[in-house]
Order: structure tokens, then sequence, then C-alpha cells
């Protein structure tokens, strides 16, 4: 019976076997539902950001987001670069560390800390996409996406007490949601004088650690300790906006070369002039200047017949840099017919002046302002003129900027009621229209004194950057600047000026802020807009 029934068993278990795999195919095969759901299809651009964050973490921000664009010109610019900038960033980085750490050294009793090694690696960071804001101050606002998967290798020997240590990091991982700002932008290369850095959201820091061959991170607690807990929180607690990292470029004042002060210049008389003509006497006038300005020069009247003139004849001129500028006088022979004949010539450095003091100073003409060359020696007459240098009582820009870039530094108590300098600087326009043309310029009329910018042909969103400067004997608290925008008719046609708009603007504000830079509509135009910035300078 015992083999037999392991005979029946055998053949049970095979008929059962397969009489279960027939079985459940044809339940499998008929039982099923007839009605099959087609998949649930969305495109791309109905999810948002956190979603497609989550679905897809490794696909770029110019994917994700419509505001970032696409970042490969900056790839591949720096992944070609980088075996240089690794060699220069190790190098600045060594040249910071090194004071450091011997200034450490001492206090904690350590012998000697080098760089055994320091390499950022092959790998460049990459950047996911750049996003570039534009606002009405002169500064450049972008975001920057960066990941880095390195494999940098930096290795320290520490030596104490007669040990050595090694500290090696490795396999870097970082995320990085940047916010970099370059401001003020200035007319000098490299075009912006400071560099601000914050981060838009907790940085992601990964990184192994070695302490003489053997894994730290290993240790139970410590990988979420040292990574998670303190860099992470101490990066974001420094930097995270609205902190900044500030990097100094340069001087911004130096940069922007705003001005900084009002040159007051007397032409009283000259003497002695020798004359340039064969018949008859000089007819002499001068010129004023000074170096490093675009502005025209000023002159006097002229006197006919006259080799001891006296003109007593005040002039003021704008100083933007005292150091380096110098006041130039040109003395010229006026001549109705032909060039003006130069009689003599001198120069005044600024820097030699004491400010707020008046200072008498007779000039010897000279035929030019080689010190070497002998036809100065020659008596060509004499220049008297009195000169005063009043520097702003204010600085054009704080020395630092503060964390709060929105707010504007205001004027003192007490604003003096002398005069001062109202600068104007029409930025641009957009959505100009007219009737038959449209090639703008800008008109500014204060006090009676008229000033234009440049004529741009055939834009409705022209640019200027244009300056221009008023002199007030008292603070304009109750003026109003009209600023108008005219389109000049094209050199051949029929049709004739046009206005495309205007604003009157009440300076009371200006002289209470010290400076505003306004977005205007333009009235008597549909959609025009205009962007003009006003500063005060008391003197």
């Amino acid at each position: 019976m015992g083999f037999f029934g392991a005979i029946f068993g055998i053949f049970g278990f095979v008929f059962g076997f397969i009489a279960g795999i027939v079985i459940g195919y044809f339940l499998f095969i008929y039982l099923q539902q007839n009605i099959v759901k087609d998949p649930d299809v969305r495109p791309l651009v109905e999810y948002d950001s956190a979603s497609l964050e989550r679905m897809l973490p490794e696909i770029p921000l110019w994917v994700k987001n419509p505001d970032y664009d696409r970042a490969d010109w900056l790839n591949k610019f720096i992944g070609t670069m980088w075996p240089y900038l690794d060699k220069a960033i190790c190098k600045m980085i060594m040249d910071i560390a090194k004071p450091v750490i011997a200034e450490n050294t001492t206090k904690f009793k350590i012998e000697s800390v080098e760089f055994e090694k320091l390499t950022l690696g092959s790998l460049p960071p990459n950047f996911q996409g750049i996003k570039v804001y534009a606002t009405q101050e002169k500064e450049l606002i972008m975001e920057l996406s960066i990941k880095w998967a390195g494999n940098p290798n930096i290795t320290v020997g520490i030596k104490a007490y007669g040990l050595k240590a090694t500290i090696q990091a490795i396999d870097l991982q970082v995320f990085l949601p940047t916010r970099i700002t370059l401001r003020p932008l200035v007319p000098s290369f490299p075009c912006f004088a400071n560099i601000l850095v914050s981060l838009m959201d907790k940085p992601h820091v990964d990184f192994g650690l070695k302490l003489c061959g053997a894994d730290v991170m290993s240790i139970p607690g410590l990988y979420g300790f040292v990574q998670q807990d303190t860099i992470k929180c101490q990066v974001a607690n420094m930097y995270l906006w609205p902190k900044t990292l500030e990097v100094v470029v340069m001087d911004p004042s130096k940069a922007m070369k705003k001005p900084v002060g009002i040159l007051h210049v007397v032409v009283l008389r000259a003497q002695k002039l020798q004359k340039k003509d064969l018949l008859g006497k000089a007819d002499p006038y001068v010129k004023l200047k000074l170096t490093d300005d675009k502005l025209p020069s000023k002159k006097t009247t002229i006197k006919k017949n006259n080799l001891n003139p006296e003109w007593n004849e005040e002039f003021k001129l704008v100083v933007k840099d005292p150091e380096s500028q110098t006041l130039e006088l040109d003395v010229y022979d006026w001549e109705k017919v032909g060039k003006h004949e130069k009689m003599g010539l001198n120069a005044i450095r600024l820097k030699d002046l004491t400010p707020d003091e008046p200072k008498l100073v007779t000039l010897d003409l000279l035929k030019n302002l080689n010190p070497n060359d002998v036809q100065n020696e020659k008596s060509r007459g004499q220049l008297v003129v009195e000169v005063t240098y009043k520097p702003f009582k204010e600085d054009e820009l704080p020395t630092k900027v503060t964390e709060n870039v929105n707010v504007v530094e205001k004027a003192p108590e007490g604003t003096p009621s002398g005069g001062g300098l109202l600068v104007v600087t029409v930025h641009e326009a957009q959505d100009l229209e007219g009737k038959h043309h449209t090639n703008p310029y800008v008109r500014l009329i204060f006090r009676g004194e008229e000033k234009k910018t440049k004529h741009i042909k055939k834009s409705r969103d022209p640019r200027w950057e244009e300056e221009f400067q008023f002199f007030c004997e008292d603070p304009p608290i109750n003026d109003k600047i009209r600023v108008e925008v005219l389109s000049r008719p094209p050199s051949i046609g029929i049709h004739s000026k046009e206005n495309l708009g205007y604003v009157i603007i009440n300076l009371a504000d200006v002289v209470t802020n010290k400076r505003i830079n306004e977005k205007y509509h333009l009235i008597d135009s549909r959609n025009g807009r205009l962007q003009i910035e006003l500063q005060w300078k008391p003197s």
C-alpha cells in the first residue's frame, strides 16, 4: 500500500498542478474586463513646477520653468575653461587660506597645516538654467541653478603634538539655487562695481570625508549632523536671501565718476599779451575746460584791440575727480576770417586747491604744457584767475551696500538752503507712437533753460542713457521740470516735428529724498512711458 500510495500521491500532485495552470489561464483570459481604459496622458505644460520636480528630477530648469533660459553656451564655456579655472581657483583658495591657517595654528598649538593635494577634479559644474531680471535701477540680477557632482581631491595634512593626521574630502555634490546681482553698473570695465551673491533656498551639500584613510562619514549620526544640520544651516543663515555675500570689484564713486563738487572760476584779466597780427592789436578771449570732461569748453567774451583785457567773468564747472582733473585755460586771438590763433595756455591742478578757499592765481602763458620745451621760455603774457573748489557735502554713493537694497538713502534733516546741482538722467522710453514718424528725442525745460537728448531713428522703444545738469542758486522745492518726448521728421518729407507726449515733474520730492527713479506715463500718449532719474546734490 505504501508503494501505491506514493504513486497516487505523485500523480495527484502532477494532475493538480496542470489543472491549476489550465484553470488559471482560462480564468485570466475570460474573466478580465472587456473595457480597457486609455492611460491618462497630460501635456507637461499642465504640471506645476513642484510636480515636474518630483516626476523628472534631472530635467533642467529651462524645461520645467519657462522663466529660465538654456545655459548650454555657458556650460560649454566652463567646460573648455575648467582645467585653467581649476588651477586658478585652487591658487586663490590657498592664498586666502594661508593667512587664516597661520593665525590659528599658534592659537590651537598646531605645528603645521598644509595642503598635500588640492584639485577640483575634471568634472566642471553644470548650470541647469539662468533667469535674468530687468529692473529700473542700475543693476543686473541673475538667478542660476548650479549642480556640481565633482571628483575633487582635497587632502590636508595636520601635525600636532608629534602626530600627523591626513584629512581628505572626496565625492563632492552641490546643488545651489543662487542669485547674483551686479550693482551698480558703471561705464568702466568690467562695467559693474560690486558682486552680490545670495542663496534662494537652502543648499544641498554631500561629500565624503576620510581621516587617515578611514571613512569618517560612516559613523552613525555624524553624516546627518555635519552635512545636513551644520553645513546646510550655517550656509543658509549666512547667505540666504536677502542676506548677501558682497565682493567689491572697484570703487563705485570713481568708476561712475559722478559729480563731487563745483569749481568756481573767475577770469579776471590778462596782461602783456603778445599780439599775433602784424597790424593792429589782438582780440583775445579765454576758453576754459576740465580734463576728462566731454562737455564743450566755456568761453569769455571777446575784447577787441586790447593786449591787457579785463573780463571779470565767472564760470561754474562740474568736478568729477579732483585728484586727477585739471583746469585748462587757453587764450585765443579772435579772427573774423580763418582760424583763431592761440596766444598761450596754462593749467591748474585741482588737487592743489584747498576746498572752499578762494585762490588767486597768476599764470604765465606757455606754448604748450611740456616743461622741457624751450619755446616756453618766451614771454607770452599772463592770465589772472580766481578759482574756488566747493565739494558737495554728501557723497554720491554710499561706501557700503546695505542689506535692504530697496532702501533709498534720505537726505539729512535741515537740507542746506544754499544752491546745488540738479542731475537728470534720461534712461529710456517704451511704446511711443507717432502719427507720421517716430524718431524720438527728449527735451528738458527747467527755469527757462532747455536741453535735448540725441534723436533715435525709427524706434518705439528708444534708449538714451544721457545725463544733464542744471545749476541752481537755491533748492528747487517749488519748481517743476517739463520733460517732452518729440519726434524729429525725416530729412526728406513734408511732415513736421511731432509731440509724442510729455510729463511735468514736481521737484519737491527730489530735494527731500535726494534721488528718485521712476517710469512715468506720458500725457497725450496712448501707451507711452518714460523712465527718468533725478538727483539733487546740495553744494
